[in-house]
């Protein structure tokens, strides 16, 4: 088992004396918040990702109906593996975001949805011009204007197609 004798021999004399062998209770400031209410902090941030720790703290009654610290909201959420991040503004990519992006562009282009006659498109690091370019051959979408489909400028990580 990989385990010491002489812990089995603790555990079985903490049995015999206690009828338990979870640990004893020790010194020490007692928690605010209970495990109910530290899950229920978790759930709240995971839900709510625009939430901060002090507006947390401040609906949040601890053990003793006292309010709980910010500080207190921020290593529970760091226990449970929540790190404190300024949310991604703009909109969130699911995976089937890209292959969706690739197969209606062309189709879009071609059919000039902008009001001028001209669409752009923002490219993002999960899929390039060239697999946006070779919808057009795999999904049998023909562009008209060829001339509309162009290169921009790729500085940044981003490319644009016109």
């Amino acid at each position: 088992m990989n385990v010491n004798r002489t812990t089995i021999f603790r555990l079985k004399q903490r049995l015999h004396e206690t009828d338990t062998v979870s640990g004893r209770p020790r010194s020490g400031r007692p928690r605010c918040t209970t495990q109910r209410q530290d899950r229920n902090l978790v759930r709240n941030h995971m839900n709510n990702r625009l939430l901060s720790a002090s507006a947390s703290s401040r609906q949040t009654r601890g053990r003793n109906n006292q309010c709980i610290s910010a500080n207190t909201v921020r290593r529970r959420l760091s226990t449970s593996g929540l790190r404190a991040r300024r949310p991604y503004i703009g909109p969130i990519l699911t995976p089937a975001s890209p292959t969706f992006k690739v197969r209606y562009a062309p189709r879009d282009m071609a059919r000039g949805i902008a009001s001028n006659g001209e669409v752009s498109y923002s490219v993002s690091n999960l899929d390039s011009a060239l697999t946006m370019l070779m919808a057009v051959y795999v999904y049998g979408e023909e562009v008209k204007d060829t001339k509309q489909i162009a290169l921009g400028n790729t500085t940044g990580g981003v490319e644009h197609l016109w």
